[in-house]
């Protein structure tokens, strides 16, 4: 198989005396493409170089709305010089999260705004964050006019909201949570999406898989979640996987997969 993991944290710290092995051990499953979203300025070097050294990685730098004292001023500034100066495929991880007691959400407000004009400014699709902020999140979407779409990463919403997000130009992003019997709006809502909104990602370390609680996620982990989503939809598993590929490349402009023994292919939006 050739599945995209379009949501993997495989850069952090934690991982770096484990990165060789879980690379491999990934693409040993059939998951040949990570897409790396950052949360801090402090992350964003370690993941750069590991996507310019290692095929099949790309980059999404970004600030996350859950770090909000890592971040400074200067990193927008900073952020705005990577699109000009290295192959991002999009930015992220972006947006407003409201499931944190006592965040200060006019601070998440403005720096989701920023990262939007930012990500507008050099053609480039976001990677979102959302927890219990989707209504704002598509206001804010729709008052900044943003067209270059992304993916709502872990998706967590409705129905209703999942097919805003998809007029709006945005994939949904499904992970371990639908390997949880008990997740059965999600499951439902995996099960009815148009197939050619749906993608697939880890999120790890985060978001355990149901057969591996108390452990740290990892990619290599990714068919599993592409086998509980085809019984789902009542869908061959090499289906949902050609059409969950095909989705992100298209939602993050990458091209098709080539022989490892290539350079990584991935455009600058």
């Amino acid at each position: 198989m050739d599945l995209i993991d379009t949501h993997c944290h495989l850069d952090i710290q934690a991982f770096s005396s484990q990165f060789d092995i879980l690379l491999a051990r990934a693409r040993a499953t059939g998951v040949q493409r990570l897409v790396l979203p950052g949360v801090d300025r402090d992350g964003w070097d370690r993941m750069l170089k590991l996507c310019r050294t290692n095929q099949g990685l790309y980059p999404a730098p970004g600030l996350h709305p859950m770090y909000l004292p890592l971040h400074r001023p200067g990193h927008l500034e900073e952020l705005e010089e990577l699109t000009r100066t290295a192959d991002l495929v999009a930015i992220g991880e972006i947006g407003l999260d409201y499931y944190i007691e006592g965040s200060d959400r006019a601070a998440q407000q403005e720096l989701f705004e920023r990262q939007l004009e930012i990500a507008a400014r050099a053609h480039l699709p976001i990677l979102l964050h959302v927890r219990k902020a989707h209504d704002q999140v598509m206001r804010t979407l729709r008052a900044k006019r943003f067209s270059h779409g992304g993916i709502v990463h872990a998706f967590s919403g409705s129905a209703e909201q999942a097919r805003q997000y998809i007029k709006f130009g945005f994939g949904i992003g499904l992970c371990g949570t639908l390997t949880y019997d008990r997740a059965r709006r999600i499951r439902a809502i995996a099960a009815g999406l148009p197939q050619e909104a749906i993608v697939l990602e880890t999120d790890s370390p985060d978001i355990p898989l149901a057969g591996h609680r108390g452990e740290d996620n990892r990619p290599e982990y990714l068919p599993e979640i592409l086998q509980i989503l085809a019984e789902l939809r009542h869908e061959p598993p090499a289906e949902t996987a050609r059409a969950t590929t095909a989705n992100a490349e298209r939602l993050l402009g990458l091209r098709p997969c080539p022989p490892l023994h290539q350079a990584p292919a991935y455009r600058k939006a």
